[in-house]
């Protein structure tokens, strides 16, 4: 096979889209692998791209999806971490193998800066790759890199999460279900707020103690607050940004961390520095997570034999199907594409 199909997504400047071309299968130099790709998923941040509000520059014409999964296909000359049959996914970042966070980093993107997930074939350099455990799927594989990373990662920033301690986790989306899930094996305490009482009674079958619908119960920081006997909680995953920001600090207890995760409802808030020193609030913002990491979150999950939540699975001809699911908001779970 001399040709592979593959989404790129066009901006004009006037008018972002994604469209599907044929286009030769690219060849391995020196330190790439060639995958074949069997999974991609989806996150907010690449419905954003391709909404045309993505707020960094981005590779023209470039393949989305950073998230998936598949097998090696080839190697080019130099690379010593695998070898044609080895089950793979990629990092986000492509250099970032461990330590602190670096802004060069953010030039190797996968999905934004360099070619991403969304492809029948995708090149990458070794160092953004990491072994699979046997017990995943391609599908629940996929669905790791962006959301289950930054889940991970941010469990473990400043303080590393402890047995007993709490944590709040917003909505039904990748992160927090995967927070749930990797809080659960660390033996803290999870709370959470949701949009309707059937999204609620999932969170609870998978392990959340205590769920508010925030539909019906809008000052839900005060319900979080009454939930731990007025202290608040010691980690909260902030995913939408702008309208909750201000109710996150307000259920994080003293000395805690806020964990700003996303974006969905803006980028605004006006969180009170105030608020924040009086308290010893701490604010931080995710990177994902670096090769590392996910390796240590992998050898975990492989542990404890975690499965990702999947929501639905869409063949590639209806990627804009999988789109869509993203876009209304009703997924419990990772929306997966399968490329296979």
């Amino acid at each position: 096979m001399t040709q592979r199909k593959v989404l790129r997504v066009t901006n004009t400047g006037d008018q972002v889209s994604l469209n599907l071309h044929e286009d030769t299968l690219p060849s391995p130099a020196s330190y790439e692998v060639l995958i074949r790709i069997r999974a991609a998923s989806l996150n907010y941040r690449d419905l954003v791209l391709v909404e045309g509000n993505y707020p960094a520059s981005t590779k023209p014409d470039v393949v989305p999806l950073s998230d998936g999964a598949g097998e090696v296909v080839a190697v080019g000359k130099d690379v010593g971490r695998f070898k044609v049959g080895d089950r793979v996914a990629a990092s986000c970042t492509v250099h970032w193998i461990g330590g602190p966070h670096l802004a060069e980093y953010q030039n190797h993107s996968v999905g934004f800066r360099v070619d991403g997930m969304l492809a029948e074939y995708g090149l990458f350099h070794e160092n953004a790759l990491v072994h699979l455990p046997a017990y995943l799927s391609y599908i629940e594989a996929a669905s790791l890199p962006c959301a289950a990373v930054t889940a991970w990662t941010s469990l473990y920033k400043a303080t590393p999460i402890q047995p007993g301690q709490t944590i709040l986790i917003q909505g039904t989306g990748g992160v927090s279900l995967f927070a749930l899930q990797f809080a659960k094996i660390a033996g803290a305490r999870v709370f959470a707020i949701t949009s309707s009482d059937e999204k609620a009674e999932v969170l609870r079958k998978l392990g959340a103690e205590s769920v508010v619908n925030y539909s019906t119960h809008p000052d839900w920081d005060q319900e979080i607050l009454a939930l731990t006997d007025g202290k608040g909680v010691d980690k909260v995953f902030d995913i939408a940004g702008e309208k909750t920001i201000v109710k996150s600090a307000a259920s994080t207890a003293n000395g805690g961390v806020i964990l700003l995760i996303g974006y969905a409802s803006g980028f605004g808030g006006g969180l009170s520095p105030f608020e924040v020193l009086r308290r010893s609030l701490t604010v931080m913002g995710s990177n994902v997570g670096s090769r590392t990491n996910f390796e240590d979150m992998l050898r975990a999950m492989a542990t404890h034999q975690v499965r990702p939540i999947i929501d639905r699975v869409y063949p590639f001809a209806e990627y804009n199907e999988a789109y869509e699911r993203l876009k209304s908001g009703k997924q419990v779970g990772k929306v997966v594409i399968d490329l296979s």
